[in-house]
């Protein structure tokens, strides 16, 4: 869940806020003065890193434990997403540092961690990777949207934004949740094979005109995330 993006009446407690993370001096300054809403959020990007890692390992040994860390991992990510904005609220500290750091974690675990998935359970040809790559870059287009244009979205009596424009990064889990299902079921790539199968497009099989039908789904749902004329409501 992405932090709610300080407004220009707190401008002076924030620039305050940044300048001390300039100002201070010694081992570890940046450490010692995150909040606890910040670890909070660091801990969102653990969860995708440490996915990321689990789907290498999958590759290097094919132990199905790995895979399953794999899918489990993003899915832990998001509840330290929930849990950061509601920390920042009772502790009363934002600053526009956890704001970035809320979103470089949202790349990390449902960008970057469910694109590695894909491609260990078995989207592996070379039109496969240019969807996964379009995913993982429209997720970032689309947190850097948001950073810049929150302030401009109409608002409730709470001051949150009344709904997303296009699908927020972390609905990318209902794709987790799909390769979740594939693999209970056996369909990844060494196995029963990817459903949809393997079509060619130009040149020989084998090729780089190599695709898995299914891979178009991410770039469906990469295009959705960019869309500025779906307005998801916020619940």
């Amino acid at each position: 869940m992405v932090r709610t993006k300080p407004s220009p009446v707190n401008g002076n407690k924030h620039d305050s806020s940044l300048q001390q993370y300039n100002d201070t001096d010694g081992h570890f300054s940046l450490v010692r003065n995150f909040r606890l809403a910040d670890l909070v959020t660091i801990m969102n990007g653990v969860c995708g890193s440490f996915s990321i890692f689990s789907s290498a390992q999958y590759l290097l040994t094919n132990d199905d434990d790995y895979l399953l860390w794999a899918l489990a991992l993003p899915l832990a990510g998001l509840m330290f997403d929930f849990m950061d904005g509601k920390v920042a609220r009772w502790r009363k500290s934002s600053s526009m540092l956890g704001q970035e750091l809320d979103s470089l974690a949202d790349l990390v675990s449902f960008g970057v961690a469910p694109a590695v998935v894909a491609f260990a359970v078995g989207l592996q040809t070379y039109l496969d990777t240019v969807c996964l790559t379009g995913f993982i870059c429209c997720g970032l287009a689309r947190l850097a949207r948001f950073n810049a244009t929150v302030a401009l979205i109409p608002k409730d009596a709470a001051g949150k934004s009344r709904y997303f424009e296009g699908l927020p990064i972390p609905s990318s889990l209902g794709l987790v949740a799909i390769l979740s299902y594939w693999v209970r079921r056996g369909w990844v790539e060494g196995k029963q094979g990817i459903p949809g199968g393997l079509i060619t497009l130009w040149g020989t099989p084998g090729g780089r005109g190599d695709i898995h039908p299914v891979s178009i789904i991410f770039g469906l749902w990469a295009a959705a995330m960019v869309s500025k004329t779906l307005r998801v409501p916020k619940l």
